[in-house]
């Protein structure tokens, strides 16, 4: 049997007679670290992964990835979760499918480079409690922020997976920099340093089909270990891209489960699983139980997260991706970072921006943290910069780039932003060649005193180590010595039922009865505000007599007025903001 040809099966004994593959594509799955970053800004709870853990358990995935990216950050800064207690959870659920997470080399799950001994202990903690395989990518594909990582890594006895961060200087791959030469070179480097297997990250789905199918069966002649593709939605490709890469010889694919998939995630598994169905590269999974974990999925998960959702525009892909090439989880950020500064109108300027940046910065991949240190510096000059001046307001980040902290770019940095970045730079007006590394002091004995007894073990001063102001709050609330706020605790089932209810009383103009007319209101009106039911309201009250009414209008909502029964002295109240 070929690679294309296909058994007859019927829908009724599918099962029975399909055939055991040849070589089955195996199958990474990211729901439940690379989904909800990509579409829910990494809200993603633990207890809201535990309900499907055990039967994703039994699907039969090459890994399932649980940890790592932004994670760490989002669950101790707006969760107040304790990162590490997520692995232990799942692996109580987990038990035979290993784990992966995402290492961002000397940047570990951080935004910077740290010190050889932060990094260390970091790998060693992680690996201890029950990472299985490290996808160690370095944003500027600078592999000399590998070492430190990747001695650990092996230390531990661990599966190191290189990456490749994938990217392009012309619409398809190719042209001076990014080409087959330059990722078939990158992938014997990463085998030549102990790479258990390469991948090939692409953040924006940028890889083309046919692009794919050329690169992979380089690959595949270059290195002996397995081959890994990881390929984002964002541009509607990567399912066609995923079947050539398959053609190809791929071993590995990323996908999700369907409620995690597509719009600037990854492709769903189920059409896959389908498409490969009786061929020699048949994944062997059961449909029927990849259709019970996605209905648990919608029934008892999604609800409490579609609100983060992108709803800016209906459809689910980006064809402007292939002009700006910015990835899933940057995509979502510059959107909620323009929108909080209420400069929502400017994201086709900064699109349009965003390319010129990042070829003065050295034409460096997008993904964390380069991504966040382009995009934050894109916006900066769309909202300040004038006609006679570029870089007016230049971040710490773009700086320390400049000098050389993150590494070496793939092209030199523009001659003249560098030398504008850099002056009177804390460290030197002079860039760095080293390893960046190299000139970062060690870290973790000085964090060690500084959150004293606070840090009960070495997770917790890691936490610290790693984001020193907003970690030592979590481990303020972890230990009850500070209440934690209202923001970071989670949303029920019944108060998403009550939201989805408000809301279609609200379209349907019937969210309180019209009472009685509001009197008006007097210049002795004082104001106050309230909390209720996680909404926040400026309330007036006005101490004179009268009948006591409120005036409620739900914001976001045009509606003729509604009023409720009274409960307060003349209040009138519009709400500020919703939590």
């Amino acid at each position: 049997m070929s690679d294309h040809d296909q058994v007859k099966m019927t829908p009724m004994n599918y099962a029975k007679d399909r055939p055991k593959a040849k070589n089955p594509v195996k199958i990474e799955d990211l729901s439940i670290r690379d989904g909800h970053q990509s579409l829910f800004a990494t809200r993603g709870r633990t207890e809201d992964m535990i309900p499907v853990a055990e039967m994703m358990d039994e699907v039969g995935f090459w890994a399932i990835e649980t940890w790592g990216g932004a994670t760490f950050d989002t669950m101790h800064r707006f969760l107040n979760e304790d990162p590490w207690e997520r692995i232990r959870t799942l692996k109580r659920y987990i038990k035979k499918t290993p784990f992966s997470m995402l290492l961002r080399a000397q940047n570990l799950v951080g935004y910077r480079n740290y010190a050889d001994d932060t990094a260390q202990a970091f790998v060693e903690r992680a690996a201890e409690n029950g990472m299985d395989i490290f996808r160690t990518f370095d944003a500027l594909n600078d592999y000399r922020n590998f070492e430190t990582v990747v001695k650990q890594i092996k230390a531990s006895g661990k599966h190191f997976q290189g990456c490749m961060c994938y990217s392009m200087t012309e619409p398809r791959m190719g042209g001076d920099v990014y080409n087959i030469e330059y990722y078939v070179k990158k992938a014997k480097d990463l085998e030549s340093m102990g790479a258990d297997s390469v991948c090939v990250k692409d953040m924006a789905g940028l890889l083309a089909p046919y692009d794919a199918y050329a690169l992979i069966k380089a690959l595949k002649a270059a290195v002996k270990v397995p081959v890994h593709l990881h390929s984002h939605f964002t541009s509607g490709m990567s399912p066609m891209t995923h079947l050539k890469a398959i053609e190809a010889g791929v071993d590995i694919i990323d996908t999700c489960m369907t409620p995690y998939a597509y719009r600037t995630s990854h492709a769903a598994i189920e059409p896959l699983v389908m498409a490969l169905l009786g061929t020699s590269r048949d994944t062997g999974f059961d449909i029927q139980l990849l259709a019970k974990i996605n209905e648990k999925l919608e029934k008892e998960v999604m609800p409490k997260y579609k609100h983060l959702l992108d709803d800016s525009k209906v459809s689910v892909i980006d064809i402007n991706v292939l002009l700006h090439q910015t990835p899933g989880g940057m995509l979502s950020n510059l959107v909620n970072q323009l929108r909080e500064m209420d400069a929502l109108d400017k994201i086709g300027e900064v699109y349009k921006e965003l390319p010129r940046v990042r070829k003065e910065l050295g034409q460096i991949p997008l993904v964390t943290p380069t991504s966040q240190i382009v995009g934050i510096q894109t916006v900066n000059n769309v909202l300040f910069d004038t006609k006679e001046e570029r870089y007016k307001m230049i971040t710490d980040q773009v700086k320390d780039l400049c000098y050389g902290l993150y590494g070496k770019t793939a092209v030199p940095i523009d001659a003249e932003v560098q030398k504008k970045a850099l002056k009177g730079y804390s460290r030197g007006e002079k860039p760095i060649t080293c390893r960046p590394a190299e000139v970062i002091a060690p870290e973790l004995e000085k964090a060690r005193k500084e959150i004293g007894d606070l840090a009960v073990d070495t997770d917790d001063m890691l936490v610290y180590a790693l984001y020193p102001v907003t970690g030592k709050k979590f481990l303020q609330w972890k230990y009850g010595k500070e209440e934690p706020p209202a923001s970071v605790r989670p949303t029920t089932l019944e108060q998403v039922k009550k939201r989805e209810a408000l809301v279609k009383k609200a379209l349907a103009g019937e969210l309180v009865e019209k009472k009685k007319e509001a009197p008006a209101k007097s210049d002795n009106a004082r104001a106050f505000n309230v909390f209720v039911d996680n909404e926040y309201f400026e309330v007036n009250v006005d101490p004179q007599g009268g009948p006591p009414v409120i005036n409620l209008a739900q914001a976001g909502f045009a509606m003729p007025a509604a009023t409720a029964a009274p409960v307060a002295p003349n209040v009138s109240a519009a709400p500020v903001a919703s939590a």
